[in-house]
């Protein structure tokens, strides 16, 4: 799988998880390692967001560069 429908998979996951929904993560991935960057508003944000993204098929690792705001 490449690095863009990744990136499409963990976006759409992280949107259609309820408790992330408000959250401004951006996702970006490079030979299988998914970055997330930006902010969400508490610590189980963060948590939440790795554990959906490492749950996308292709994903080899995640990267968490997330913010609180």
């Amino acid at each position: 799988m490449d690095d863009t429908a990744i990136t499409a998979k963990v976006k759409t996951a992280i949107f259609n998880d309820a408790s992330l929904k408000s959250a401004e993560i951006n996702v970006e991935t490079f030979k299988g390692v998914v970055q997330l960057s930006g902010f969400v508003n508490s610590e189980a944000d963060i948590n939440r967001a790795v554990s959906v993204a490492r749950g996308i098929a292709g994903v080899k690792s995640v990267k968490n560069d997330m913010r609180l705001k």
